[in-house]
């Protein structure tokens, strides 16, 4: 399912635009791209996903091709967890 698709379910769902549906779909992925930016909390849409911004260690890695040592420096990744419901939906055993 694709963005313009995925506005289209939102909006027949919710009964509203397809212009309202896309707004409130990019008003939710910027306030998450904001909170995981901060770092200070997660965001939990409970029983469907959890966003956190993780910090990753410094490593040193091998380049697949020579062999040679790659140094990666620390950074920050983002962890995305499955909440109960969406883990169910993924096993085909989806309650209303």
């Amino acid at each position: 399912m694709n963005r313009s698709e995925l506005v289209a379910a939102l909006a027949d769902r919710a009964e509203v635009t397809r212009k309202d549906a896309d707004a409130v779909l990019a008003a939710l992925a910027e306030t998450v791209g904001e909170v995981v930016a901060k770092g200070d909390e997660k965001v939990t849409i409970p029983g469907f996903l959890t966003f956190e911004r993780t910090h990753r260690a410094a490593r040193t890695a091998r380049n697949p091709q020579t062999g040679d040592p790659i140094n990666i420096p620390a950074g920050y990744s983002v962890k995305v967890s499955a909440g109960s419901k969406l883990k169910e939906a993924a096993k085909g055993q989806r309650k209303g």
